[in-house]
């Protein structure tokens, strides 16, 4: 079927809004037209999708960008950045639109850029709370409402919490957010937000188990989440001197453990990490929440590198897939490195694959079909970020037929950690904690 005039010229209009990025905040209805004149005019580089809808009904855009941008290939690790969640923060929801700006335009011209979207899937949602956004009529450095959404409700409080139960109402935003997370294989990422100047990782809450009685909640992967958060601080203009936003808070080279700042129940960083198997953080980049327009192009310039740079921490550690005697996937295996082993265990996909992030160094991968075979590999993981592809380690089960697939609930929702604390204290165990416990031995067997 041929294009009509009107066809041809709207095409040419998207095309045209994708050329030209202003330094300014996008309202919804922008935001949306330059993401689909970007998709229109990159359209195999690019996919363009809803993941659900906030509580006015706006959509809630993500934009995947790859060389294979619709669909999850074997071997390319996922990776995400979500802005925004607090509507009234806003920096983030500019850069990130500036960062896709900027991939589109420099595949197949630089090469770092082309070999970053060859070997990573790239998705951005520059606003998880189009309706805070939309709802902060006068810009505040401080504070507005429309840090919360529709219902009022702060969704970086929203989450379920591994420590505590959370009783919130899981709002819309956050539903699709968790839906997003299971449906993909993500491996890293981080949330962006304003307020402050630090990079702060997980874990956010805590308890005896993680160390918090001692100011500081220690996650199994302590020492990749201070390097996550170190690449992102020094590649940074300023946020590397931990200066902080006034005199009373400084933050050593710029990175916090999240708890150690102020401990949060129901933040997305840690839901990420326990339940989604993706190493997330929380960036801070304004002292200014919602600051002038025209500072987001500072802004732009001050994060730019680091933005990249974080990205390719996507490619840390060691991958690879688990299969049968035939060469069959084997999904929910559970895949972890001695001494890490996380309170949900970390699973195989679909695929049969496993991503580990984890720093250059010697390990023993332990990979465990449940109620069936364990394997143990000791590996010796380079710096492979450079490659833009991580060590390849795969197991094969000689022994094991798929047709036996092992069967797995999906991890409980409840505060995992209480379990913990409760079975440490002796406690007579319940049902659920020998359940727990045994999943645990297994893990450390």
């Amino acid at each position: 079927s041929s294009l009509s005039f009107q066809d041809v010229l709207g095409i040419l209009c998207l095309v045209s809004v994708a050329a030209t990025l202003d330094f300014k905040y996008h309202h919804a209805e922008e935001l949306e037209q330059y993401l689909k004149g970007i998709h229109a005019a990159y359209p195999s580089l690019t996919h363009l999708h809803s993941i659900g809808r906030s509580v006015e009904g706006r959509d809630l855009w993500v934009l995947v960008l790859g060389r294979f941008p619709t669909h999850h290939k074997i071997g390319i690790p996922e990776f995400k950045y979500v802005a925004n969640m607090h509507g009234d923060e806003t920096v983030g929801r500019e850069i990130l639109l500036h960062l896709i700006d900027f991939l589109v335009t420099n595949y197949r011209r630089d090469p770092v850029i082309t070999r970053l979207l060859n070997n990573t899937r790239i998705h951005i949602m520059p606003t998880m709370n189009p309706d805070g956004f939309e709802a902060t009529k006068v810009p505040d450095c401080y504070y507005t409402r429309g840090r919360y959404n529709k219902n009022g409700e702060d969704l970086n409080r929203n989450f379920p919490d591994a420590f505590e139960n959370n009783n919130v109402t899981i709002q819309p935003e956050t539903q699709a957010v968790m839906n997003w997370i299971k449906n993909e294989t993500f491996v890293l990422s981080a949330n962006l937000h304003g307020g402050a100047l630090v990079a702060s990782y997980t874990f956010d809450n805590g308890n005896s188990v993680t160390g918090s009685s001692k100011g500081y909640s220690r996650s199994p992967d302590d020492d990749v989440f201070i390097h996550l958060a170190k690449t992102y601080s020094s590649n940074h203009a300023s946020m590397y001197k931990g200066t902080g936003c006034d005199n009373r808070q400084t933050f050593p080279e710029g990175i916090t453990n999240g708890y150690s700042w102020y401990q949060l129940e129901g933040g997305m960083q840690d839901y990420n990490y326990v339940w989604g198997q993706c190493f997330e953080i929380t960036l801070e980049l304004s002292c200014c929440k919602y600051p002038p327009e025209d500072q987001l192009e500072k802004f732009w310039r001050d994060n730019k590198v680091a933005l990249i740079e974080y990205i390719k921490q996507v490619h840390l550690g060691v991958k690879g897939q688990v299969t049968d005697k035939n060469g069959n996937p084997i999904p929910n295996a559970i895949v972890e490195a001695k001494g890490r082993s996380h309170i949900c265990p970390y699973r195989t996909n679909e695929q049969g694959e496993y991503f580990l992030l984890l720093l250059p160094g010697t390990y023993v991968i332990n990979a465990t079909v449940p109620g069936l075979k364990s394997m143990l590999k000791m590996v010796e993981i380079p710096d492979n970020t450079g490659n833009f592809s991580a060590l390849k380690q795969d197991f094969s089960f000689s022994e094991v037929s798929t047709s036996v697939r092992p069967k797995v609930s999906s991890c409980p929702k409840t505060p995992l950690y209480q379990e913990l604390t409760r079975a440490s204290a002796a406690v007579k165990p319940t049902l659920h904690v020998l359940v727990l416990m045994t999943a645990m031995l297994v893990i450390f067997k």
